[in-house]
């Protein structure tokens, strides 16, 4: 191990202790009963200065730092790494031999890392028996708004082909865990255009940017960012430099940290990296290491979606900023990524108790008591409990808040499930006949003309009429789908802005705004069979999510189409089936929130605490990894505590 400096080596104070000592220092100033303005006032007492106060901590204990590197690398305590190893137990070799008799396995939660779990530890020869809250569906955060599927749900939109992810879309092909397991399963991926694409593939971006009441092509802002960027009010040397490549320039001494290492020198360069700013929040990062001003703030948190989590840890932004990007390639399932959770249940399904929500949980040295109530959905409300050897427990910690486990938890473990933040997300997505964002003006033309003769210029020189009486209105819609009242709800909620930008010509790719709707995602490919689309119309995070959450799920589809129309236009109203679908994750009442997004602090105070062992008890999910909200994050997991299990 390479010795580090004295002054990286000691543990700095935390952000209790740093809160506790602002306390004490209000308290002393509070009873010395005068203020800053009385000492300075002629033929007042004379009193000690207040000491400065305190510098934010430089870093964290080195080791701490180490074990957030090792969780970010996926490597062991040796520095090698760990996926290959987990790549061979998930996808060929299974769990290895064991002199160890076979144990009596409770796992609960049926999300991909509980299903996971249990097919190698019942492979392996134990005796596993999941537990799921829910009464009708597995998958956790893998949720397809479609017909069929393990749930046999009906039909969602007007068009029963028709499919929509309300939770996850894409697959980054930097994750070999979750790109594996769907080739195993035999499970046909194709891309995810995260930017839009023309009809051969080739990336175009005619998406939009639509704020400050801007309207520009993300190709051509790349170009020309100026006028965009002067509508912030940035400095003169930031108005020639996209939102992005300010951000990438801002973060590059931070790669260079760690970029073109390998081995331990690559793990200490990201130990370095969280040593220097685990207790950073993005917001200080970009004011004090970057040295940018408001303006610029503004501008790429509202262009690069960093505004709802300036307050959250830098660490966690800078992670994700370096995998969402037009350079990392994604993959989606067709028919929708609940296609793997339905696979991953048909291997585990005779092991899994759906409908028993964990009540209560109990444990000695060597069992574990799991006490359930059912929701009551078929009548009879019904409790029933599990007895184990061994619990793998994969509820986040948001929802484990609310479970009694007896006898008391560490007080690092109780201390990690009250204090870990979980996100907000929420998802608004509508339903069109036509996939106008595929159209040119000459389709447009078309289309619009078939309704009624004049209709297309009338949208272009602001004259439709704006009374909701076009909702709806093209042959291709299904009668029978709008509500009613719903033409008064949606002209009330209308674009603010009369004028019609040109066609979108898109296929794939996302567009931003400032309005509430914030962004916005064409699907990547169509549906088999069917004309039409579900747009993303909406997709926000943290504030932005919790705005929505005020909003009955159907009083949201009124607002998304507005804001959908400030960006497209007026005219895409006529598309509209009436049909939307929407997820909360923060309201779901098995997801607790969208994933843990720590604050500043979290990663180097907690982490160790979120993924140890309490004696029976092992800990599972995304959330004990340093890939929330991912779906490898989930297997990284299950394989770590199926061999924890196997082996102890």
């Amino acid at each position: 191990m390479t010795d580090k400096p004295a002054e990286e080596t000691s543990a700095p104070p935390s952000r209790r202790s740093m809160i506790a000592g602002a306390a004490v220092g209000a308290t002393a100033l509070a009873t010395n009963g005068v203020t800053s303005a009385s000492a300075a006032a002629p033929g007042s007492l004379a009193t000690p200065a207040a000491p400065a106060a305190p510098e934010a901590a430089p870093g964290s204990d080195w080791n701490a730092c180490l074990t957030v590197a090792r969780a970010i690398l996926v490597r062991d305590e040796q520095d090698e790494p760990l996926v290959p190893h987990y790549r061979d137990v998930l996808l060929s070799k299974g769990l290895p031999r064991s002199l160890k008799p076979p144990k009596k396995v409770l796992i609960i939660g049926a999300g991909p890392a509980g299903l996971t779990a249990a097919h190698l530890l019942s492979s392996a020869g134990h005796t596993v028996t999941v537990i799921e809250a829910n009464g009708n569906r597995v998958g956790g955060r893998i949720k397809t708004f479609r017909k069929g599927g393990h749930e046999k749900a009906k039909a969602p939109f007007a068009d029963s082909k028709q499919y929509a992810e309300a939770g996850a879309m894409r697959i980054p092909d930097s994750h070999p865990l979750v790109t594996g397991l769907m080739d195993s399963f035999d499970l046909k991926r194709r891309r995810f255009y995260l930017v839009d694409v023309d009809g051969a593939g080739g990336p175009v971006n005619h998406t939009w940017i639509h704020v400050n009441g801007i309207r520009v092509r993300k190709a051509d802002y790349a170009k020309k960012p100026q006028a965009l960027n002067r509508s912030f009010g940035v400095p003169a040397e930031f108005e020639n430099k996209t939102a992005s490549t300010i951000v990438r320039e801002a973060f590059a001494p931070v790669r260079r940290e760690f970029e073109g290492k390998e081995g331990r020198e690559l793990v200490e360069g990201w130990a370095r990296v969280i040593q220097r700013y685990g207790h950073w929040s993005m917001f200080r990062f970009l004011t004090e290491a970057a040295k940018l001003d408001e303006r610029t703030i503004d501008l790429i948190g509202t262009v690069e979606n960093l505004t709802s989590r300036l307050h959250l840890a830098f660490v966690h932004s800078f992670i994700g900023a370096s995998l969402i990007s037009p350079d990392t390639a994604f993959y989606e399932l067709p028919d929708g990524t609940a296609t793997l959770a339905d696979a991953m249940y048909a291997r585990v399904k005779d092991l899994v108790r759906l409908d028993r929500r964990a009540a209560r949980i109990s444990y000695e040295a060597d069992s574990v008591r799991v006490e359930t109530v059912s929701e009551g959905r078929n009548g009879k409300v019904v409790r029933e409990t599990f007895t184990g050897d061994r619990a793998i427990v994969t509820v986040p910690f948001s929802g484990l808040r609310h479970i009694p486990v007896t006898p008391a938890l560490s007080y690092g473990k109780r201390r990690a499930i009250t204090e870990i933040h979980y996100d907000a997300a929420t998802k608004v997505l509508l339903e069109f006949s036509l996939r106008w964002w595929e159209f040119e003006e000459k389709d447009w033309k078309a289309e619009l003309e078939r309704i009624r003769p004049g209709l297309y210029d009338a949208y272009r020189l602001g004259k439709a009429p704006a009374d909701g009486s076009l909702l709806g209105a093209h042959p291709s819609v299904p009668p029978g789908h709008l509500p009613p009242n719903q033409r008064v709800h949606y002209a009330a909620y209308r674009a603010a802005a009369r004028d019609q930008p040109e066609a979108a010509h898109v296929i794939g790719g996302g567009s931003v705004t400032d309005n509430a709707n914030r962004f916005m995602f064409q699907p990547s490919h169509p549906v088999d069979g069917s004309k039409g689309g579900v747009l993303l119309a909406s997709y926000s995070w943290a504030d932005d999510a919790l705005k929505w959450d005020s909003l009955d799920d159907d009083e949201r589809y009124p607002h998304a189409l507005g804001g959908v129309q400030d960006v497209y236009g007026q005219r895409i109203e006529v598309f509209y089936t009436g049909v939307g679908a929407t997820q909360s994750w923060m309201r779901d009442p098995y997801a607790y929130g969208e994933a843990s997004v720590l604050l500043p602090g979290q990663h180097t105070e907690l982490f160790a605490d979120v993924r140890s062992v309490e004696g029976p008890l092992h800990f599972a999910g995304c959330h004990t990894s340093i890939k929330p909200a991912w779906i490898e994050g989930a297997l990284e997991s299950a394989v770590r505590t199926a061999l924890e299990v196997h082996t102890s």
